[in-house]
């Protein structure tokens, strides 16, 4: 039996609270609890930020979508370790950038100098020349610059120290600037965007692969 989807913008969640409006904290305690549905309140806010990531070290579309649904699996069975130490969403990133390494996607990416379909030419640009930067540099550039983390907590994602991050997020920068400015090929929200029928299609296989484990 399929299972049925929390509509995060429309229909309330038990105890009359919207569930756009829980925090992660109390979304986690709740599905620890026995309400497993939650789960995609926590992949419906996180989706695209997770894709984005993966996508600084993962070279394929496809692939980092495979990556994200195998973070989502491993986070949901990992939920009991969480601890309140670190913000949610760095334990989640943590998973993810792990999952992704083990993928040994190191190298990298190489583009075939075409903006792809349906991608506009800016973005492309932007994308293309983050995606030149080695991947300890991308990734560090992307939690940082794109997705707005706070020096500690990209280092807590990937495990390095605060210096580490300090000093790759320079050359990550310095690298960018000898192509262009980056903040003037386009606005970074876009960068990989993750659109709707791709947030189904990984919410809908996540929650068929937890729901049964979660009920057993």
């Amino acid at each position: 039996m399929r299972p049925q989807r929390v509509e995060t913008s429309v229909s309330p969640v038990p105890l009359g609270a919207p569930a756009q409006s829980l925090s992660d904290e109390e979304v986690v305690r709740r599905v620890l609890a026995g309400e497993p549905g939650l789960y995609e309140v926590i992949m419906r806010r996180y989706n695209q930020r997770l894709f984005r990531t993966l996508r600084a070290t993962i070279a394929d579309d496809r692939e980092a979508e495979e990556s994200m649904r195998e973070t989502y699996v491993k986070a949901f069975s990992r939920l009991h370790e969480f601890d309140g130490q670190s913000r949610f969403s760095t334990w989640l990133l943590r998973i993810a950038i792990q999952e992704a390494l083990d993928r040994g996607r190191h190298e990298p990416l190489h583009r075939n100098g075409t903006n792809g379909h349906g991608v506009p030419a800016v973005r492309g640009m932007l994308e293309r020349a983050i995606e030149g930067l080695p991947a300890t540099l991308r990734t560090v550039y992307v939690l940082r610059d794109v997705d707005g983390l706070a020096t500690n907590e990209t280092a807590d994602c990937l495990g390095i120290s605060h210096v580490n991050v300090r000093v790759r997020l320079h050359r990550a920068r310095t690298q960018l600037k000898a192509h262009g400015d980056p903040q003037g090929m386009g606005d970074f929200r876009q960068l990989h965007p993750f659109p709707e029928d791709r947030c189904e299609r990984v919410v809908s296989g996540v929650m068929a692969l937890v729901r049964p484990r979660a009920e057993a």
